[in-house]
């Protein structure tokens, strides 16, 4: 039988790109090369990966970088961009989670590429590391965490609830469960690389942000860190990033020389002391948990205005265990705008109570 020829289309009429045709590399060609590749103790892809529920692996992607995937098309991925980093309803150059979560993936690869570690892992921990975030920042942690028996941990809830329905690989979840510096260590050099990423960002960021905002000056930096990476954002960056890269190849450790840290540590509690403990700051955080409790009290005792939500043949009783933690689920999902317009909405809420930003919303 004659094969048809085949009819294409191209993207410019006027290409003039040639490739050679040839197949496609599969996937467990390109995990072989990655084995060879990575240093020893690096994270290897292995199929389908370890997963709650067993999937046939992939002809082409490993299963790192199907869970990159996964979580990048997710809706809980999109809804960072509505959430707060610093400043609620923050001016167009000023950070949001989802701006975060992708500077944390730059940092993060940066060092995994340098140090042979397995970069889909990486990035897969990293852009996935803040799903569990509710709206209003760290302040939705407060909020919440009465109505969870063990509390409201974002990285815990982001791990356990929010990602569940995209099955990601045990690695992933682990990374993601415990990067914040206060839950265990984790499994992987690859999640401990996305702990150090994640301070370096934020703490870099959130400060020019609020100089940005005019909070803060560069003069307010302290001398530790003003001698050791200086005022600007991109050597800051620069400095860390490479302390972090060279003790690992020097000690196989993932960790950062004595003084980069010490300065880091500086950093960070400048951020604390002129950013984030500031009346203004303090007073937006009362505000967030105001909302957000209420929401949940409300949504609890009235299951079915939960959008999306239990169907009306599985709907909890209203005011029992499961409808709080349904709510707690919704409340937790919802962006900044969302959660203050349906206080507005459901709860006929003041806007002079709203957090500041929102006033006017």
């Amino acid at each position: 039988m004659a094969i048809a020829p085949l009819t294409v289309r191209l993207a410019h009429t006027a290409s003039l790109v040639t490739l050679e045709p040839g197949p496609p590399v599969a996937r467990r060609e390109r995990e072989e090369v990655e084995d060879q590749l990575l240093v020893k103790g690096a994270t290897r892809s292995m199929g389908a990966g370890e997963r709650a529920r067993p999937e046939v692996p992939d002809d082409l992607r490993t299963c790192f970088e199907r869970d990159r995937d996964r979580i990048l098309h997710s809706p809980a991925f999109r809804r960072l961009a509505g959430k707060t980093q610093v400043f609620i309803f923050p001016e167009d150059h000023q950070r949001t989670r989802l701006t975060h979560a992708l500077e944390v993936a730059q940092v993060a690869t940066a060092v995994a590429r340098a140090t042979r570690l397995n970069v889909a892992l990486t990035e897969a921990i990293a852009l996935g590391h803040d799903c569990g975030h509710g709206p209003g920042g760290h302040a939705s942690e407060e909020a919440l965490s009465p109505y969870v028996p063990q509390g409201y941990d974002h990285a815990v809830w982001g791990a356990d609830v929010v990602l569940v329905p995209l099955n990601l690989c045990a690695q992933t979840l682990d990374g993601i469960r415990n990067h914040s510096w206060s839950r265990p260590s984790p499994s992987t050099p690859e999640a401990e690389v996305v702990s150090w990423a994640d301070r370096i960002a934020y703490v870099c960021h959130d400060f020019e942000d609020a100089v940005r905002a005019g909070i803060v000056t560069t003069a307010m930096l302290p001398p530790q860190v003003m001698q050791v990476c200086g005022p600007q954002r991109s050597t800051q960056l620069d400095v860390f990033i490479n302390g972090l890269i060279d003790v690992i190849l020097r000690t196989g450790q993932v960790a950062m020389p004595e003084e980069l840290a010490g300065a880091l540590d500086a950093f960070r509690d400048c951020d604390y002391s002129h950013i984030y403990l500031r009346p203004a700051s303090v007073a937006q955080g009362r505000a967030v948990v105001d909302i957000l409790r209420a929401l949940v009290d409300h949504l609890a005792d009235r299951p079915g205005l939960i959008a999306g939500g239990p169907t009306m043949e599985r709907r909890p009783t209203a005011g029992s265990e499961e409808a709080v933690r349904t709510a707690v689920t919704y409340v937790g999902g919802m962006t900044d705008r969302y959660a203050c317009r349906m206080a507005l909405a459901r709860l006929d809420w003041d806007r002079d109570r709203l957090p500041g930003g929102m006033g006017n919303y």
